[in-house]
């Protein structure tokens, strides 16, 4: 696993400070506590953003504050975070952000305000070490952190840290606030490490074990760290237990924090980190400003989760549903009233108005289009990538963009007219043929996603045809994208990826057994991730050893045209 001991020598400088301090011999034991006994490490993914925010709040709160920035996960081309996040490793950059940020959130676990949450006995003096009092207050805050019981030999040099802390800084908080930092910044927290045990129903091979399997089915359905009822589940040896699983998924899919889990499966699939680098000319799109921007990805995730997990609809209709929720900013945008002075209400499009489905949202329309203009190529890449799984080849470095940039052009005034002209080159006319005539029909919307009847003066085009289907404008695109059977099992490998961190290509039985389940259940969002929690074949570990994934940076749809 050499990908762990990157990952240990990524804090070699805070372990370094633990062996100057960590006892000799071990700290007797002052009260009982449960000892882990980890199996064969197996693969490890690194926190995402979300998840160690997340965790952080699930563990002391919501009022605990993370300040910092967050070294970015490489996405591996045409995958998602999740893979990536099982080759990602921490630069000493990124590491002392980790370190700033723990220090912080640590000092906070034990201010005056919070520490009586989370220090269950009052030391003998509060100027002195007490290794028993803080093995008392340490052992149950490693055990959420790390996900599991600490082994002794973790505990005994954590206590012994905050001892030798305590006696330099005259405080026991203190002392304690520095051993949780050092937990913070631990591989143990910064990665969710699995590991496996032999699998009885498959002699020589393995299997996860049960605090693993705690840890990836909140994850992957939480999106936060394994909750008290799921570690005592592991404890109980109830997650290797076929039906128990079952149980618990279903719990938890039952759960309003599947919601969330469900926004940070999308927020991967649509590749929402783009927002954060998203730009328009103020000069050509006035309406643009912060409070849109910050709108667009929560317009998305509301649409889709209200669609699938509040109404539990079919997957299909995120293409054509007309509902949505809006903004005083994203009214300006989409030029229908708000009554809301702040915050959310709902909005359905009429019959006749051609916005239907994700595929009309502000989001991505303006997500898939220059900072002054539209691009009917980005916005087919990205219906062909990330909704159909489907890879389009990157355009060779010496492409001439002269005539489709040009878009105050009185001979070619649409885009349509451009792409024709730009076409013309054979270099460029395959890719554009599988890109453009899906884009095209969303040429109605400008580079924010307001609408628009023409460019330039010249009414826009918004027929097409893919696939040998006629579509026209977006309403259409939405319906013949819900009719593709690419959209459902493009779904159904993404969520089997993002449960195990890793690619389908190796597992295709898998994914067309997934695939069948998915559709038999009339394609609900709930009863794809329980099947992909309560298949055997996700807690299995591969029989060859897990590879890195490809280390080329994903750069989404950023194709010029």
């Amino acid at each position: 696993m050499t990908r762990l001991f990157a990952a240990l020598a990524a804090t070699a400088a805070l372990a370094g400070f633990a062996s100057q301090i960590a006892p000799t011999k071990p700290v007797p034991v002052s009260q009982p506590v449960a000892i882990a006994k980890l199996g064969q490490i197996v693969a490890m993914r690194r926190l995402t953003e979300a998840q160690y925010r997340n965790s952080i709040a699930d563990i002391f709160g919501p009022d605990i504050m993370v300040a910092g920035r967050f070294e970015p996960i490489v996405r591996p081309q045409h995958q998602l975070i999740a893979t990536g996040a099982a080759g990602a490793t921490i630069s000493p950059a990124g590491l002392e952000q980790f370190d700033a940020m723990a220090r912080n959130i640590a000092a906070q676990v034990f201010d005056e305000k919070h520490r009586a949450a989370f220090l269950p006995c009052a030391p003998g003096d509060p100027k002195l070490p007490d290794a028993k009092c803080a093995r008392a207050a340490l052992a149950p805050i490693g055990r959420y952190l790390f996900r599991r019981p600490q082994i002794e030999a973790e505990l005994a040099a954590y206590v012994a840290m905050a001892g030798k802390a305590t006696e330099r800084s005259g405080s026991f908080t203190d002392g304690l606030s520095l051993a949780l930092a050092t937990m913070l910044t631990a591989p143990e927290f910064l990665y969710v490490i699995e590991s496996a045990e032999p699998d009885p129903a498959h002699p020589g091979e393995l299997r996860l074990d049960n605090y693993s399997r705690a840890s990836r089915l909140s994850f992957m359905l939480w999106n936060s760290t394994p909750n008290d009822a799921l570690l005592n589940a592991a404890a109980k040896g109830e997650l290797t237990d076929a039906a128990r699983l079952e149980t618990t998924a279903q719990r938890m899919v039952a759960s309003p924090r599947f919601e969330q889990g469900v926004r940070a499966f999308f927020a991967d699939m649509l590749l929402f980190e783009k927002f954060d680098e998203i730009a328009k000319d103020p000069l050509v799109f006035p309406r643009f400003n912060p409070d849109v921007a910050k709108a667009l990805p929560e317009q998305m995730l509301r649409m889709i989760t209200d669609t699938l997990v509040v109404r539990k609809s079919d997957y299909r209709d995120i293409f054509t549903t007309r509902q949505t929720f809006m903004t005083r900013a994203l009214g300006t945008v989409y030029q229908v009233p708000v009554t809301a002075r702040t915050g959310w209400e709902p909005h359905e499009f009429p019959a006749e108005d051609d916005r239907a489905g994700l595929l009309s949202q502000a989001g991505f329309l303006a997500l898939y289009s220059h900072s002054g203009r539209s691009s009917p190529t980005l916005r087919g890449r990205a219906v062909r990538e990330l909704l159909l799984c489907q890879p389009v080849p990157n355009p060779p470095g010496n492409v001439n963009f002269t005539a489709v940039q040009d878009i105050n052009s009185k001979t070619m005034p649409t885009a349509r007219h451009r792409l024709s002209a730009h076409n013309s080159d054979p270099v460029c006319a395959g890719c554009h043929a599988i890109t453009d005539p899906i884009g095209l029909p969303l040429e109605r919307f400008d580079g924010i996603g307001s609408s628009r009847r023409t460019e330039n003066g010249a009414l826009i085009d918004v027929s097409s045809r893919v696939e040998d289907i006629d579509i026209i404008g977006a309403a259409g695109l939405g319906r013949a994208v819900a009719a593709n059977p690419a959209a459902t099992e493009c779904v159904a490998n993404r969520a089997l990826e993002y449960a195990t961190g890793r690619s389908t290509e190796d597992a295709m039985e898998t994914a067309f057994a997934l695939q069948k389940a998915f559709a038999a259940t009339g394609y609900r969002i709930a009863d794809l991730f329980l099947q992909v929690a309560t298949m055997p074949e996700t807690w299995r570990v591969p029989a060859k050893p897990l590879g890195a994934p490809s280390q080329v940076a994903y750069s989404g749809t950023g194709v010029r045209p």
